[in-house]
């Protein structure tokens, strides 16, 4: 049986009066790629930031590859690629220095992993940072999370950006990395991405977590957990 890569119990983080997260339990076994659904403002950016160890909870535990994520945080980054939804780098670097930098922050040589995927991505590894659009800023986001080879990659609204080739190409490269033993957790709001790839799912909405039978639900009940949901 496969272990759990994943296990939240009981997460609760609020923002004084405002709403973050409201009694999150949640667990991802090694291997799968596990759609994280729902609105802006739902609570998915807030989950993914406490499970990372970014953010004080209130209440409840997180552990991440057997780890606390408030004690282990360090080590839990080491073992995670993690891609958060704004691809916000040094407008001044090139590209290449970005990836080399952020290998070097893990004292790492990734360079033969990073060639692979600027070549499968079509990365412009001489370019600045300010001459890249949104969609090449996430491509060059997307292998500084994958280049070390992680056992976990947490992606946070990943393909908002890249053109339907590119993500193609995106979910290709996740199924490889799974299938030689790696877990995924996906937040996305695009059903197409979830239904399409992920093994299983949930859905974030008012900060609350409802999990999912199958990922593969129709438009209309999809559509029923935004309605009238209000920004965190």
């Amino acid at each position: 049986m496969k272990e759990n890569v994943i296990e939240i119990r009981h997460l609760t983080k609020s923002y004084g009066k405002s709403r973050g997260v409201i009694d999150v339990s949640l667990n991802v076994k090694q291997g799968d790629i596990f759609g994280f659904l729902g609105p802006n403002g739902a609570g998915k950016s807030t989950t993914i930031r406490s499970m990372l160890g970014f953010l004080k909870i209130n209440e409840g535990s997180i552990n991440i590859l057997g780890m606390d994520s408030g004690r282990d945080h360090e080590k839990i980054l080491r073992e995670v690629g993690y891609m958060p939804s704004e691809a916000w780098f040094y407008d001044s670097m090139k590209v290449k220095d970005v990836i080399k930098y952020a290998a070097d922050v893990r004292g790492l040589d990734c360079s033969n992993e990073a060639g692979m995927l600027c070549e499968r991505l079509k990365v412009d590894t001489n370019k600045k940072i300010k001459q890249l659009s949104l969609g090449n800023r996430k491509k060059v986001s997307i292998v500084c999370a994958m280049q070390h080879k992680p056992k976990l990659f947490i992606f946070d609204e990943p393909t908002g950006g890249l053109d339907p080739l590119m993500q193609k190409k995106f979910f290709e490269l996740i199924n490889e990395y799974v299938d030689k033993g790696a877990t995924c957790l996906l937040s996305t709001h695009v059903l197409s991405e979830v239904d399409k790839y992920c093994k299983n799912a949930a859905i974030m909405r008012d900060g609350r977590l409802t999990m999912l039978d199958t990922p593969h639900i129709d438009d209309e009940t999809f559509l029923s957990f935004y309605e009238d949901d209000e920004e965190a």
